[in-house]
């Protein structure tokens, strides 16, 4: 199943998409917080806006470093255990919303991931328990200001400013969807720019959420995004920026100055 968060000129709605992936079945009410309970209105995809799948209420944990060649190019070697930071939920944004470059800084980089979506409370839980606390995957694009990174020594505000979390374009909902081995790319304007697999991950998705569970408490709604793989670049204004994550789907966004 394919949850989405869509408006059709009204407030934002929650639906599930139909098989043919053409229509949106709305639903009742929140599914973080509600049986998936259809409300017996049907829209068609192409009509309607899609808007991030999640606003999280609490935050957006992020990785670094989380695949040795992407590591590398940053000029370090893999970290021993899992580098975090947080994205405050002022960042995120939907499929087709612009990515608005801060006028601070002259770098700005696109980094392709896979996104976790949490669907109940997660205090300390064992890695046989993760997928108890997960509601579904989505693609994100953790959108970095490089020069602001190396400039504060740490990432807060080069990760963290308004638009810097594109998410979407739904949440992948089911136990058939292997998140050991999917791949995960990012093209601008068309042209390939990132391409591995979820395999390589140094730390896997699941132990990535005991461990995070084990230092925040999660919340639902709180988006996890797991890393991304070598081949960052920069974008600028006038650029589209597209993240797939395969079994999921394609995140597109445009660019433009702030």
């Amino acid at each position: 199943m394919r949850i989405v968060r869509f408006s059709d000129g009204d407030n934002p709605r929650y639906g599930a998409l139909d098989e043919s992936s053409e229509n949106i079945v709305a639903l009742r009410n929140d599914p973080l917080f509600a049986p998936v309970e259809p409300s017996g209105q049907i829209f068609e995809l192409e009509d309607v806006r899609l808007l991030s799948p999640v606003i999280p209420r609490s935050k957006v944990v992020g990785v670094g470093k989380n695949y040795a060649d992407h590591a590398r190019e940053m000029g370090g070697e893999a970290p021993d255990h899992p580098i975090l930071f947080l994205k405050p939920n002022t960042s995120v944004i939907g499929p087709d919303d612009p990515i608005v470059l801060p006028p601070w800084s002259q770098e700005v980089h696109h980094e392709a991931e896979l996104a976790v979506v949490i669907k109940t409370l997660a205090k300390d839980v064992p890695v046989d328990r993760v997928g108890d606390v997960i509601l579904g995957y989505t693609c994100a694009n953790d959108v970095s200001a490089r020069d602001a990174q190396r400039a504060d020594g740490q990432w807060t505000r080069a990760k963290g400013f308004d638009t810097s979390c594109p998410l979407g374009p739904w949440i992948e909902v089911g136990p058939d969807l292997d998140v050991t081995d999917l791949r995960v790319t990012s093209s601008v304007n068309g042209e390939l720019r990132q391409s591995d697999t979820t395999a390589h991950m140094i730390t896997p998705v699941r132990e990535l959420v005991s461990y995070i569970s084990r230092v925040f408490t999660l919340l639902p709604g709180d988006v996890i995004i797991t890393g991304t793989p070598a081949g960052v670049g920069p974008i600028v204004a006038g650029d589209r920026v597209d993240i797939s994550v395969s079994g999921i789907g394609t995140l597109s966004n445009p660019v433009v100055a702030g």
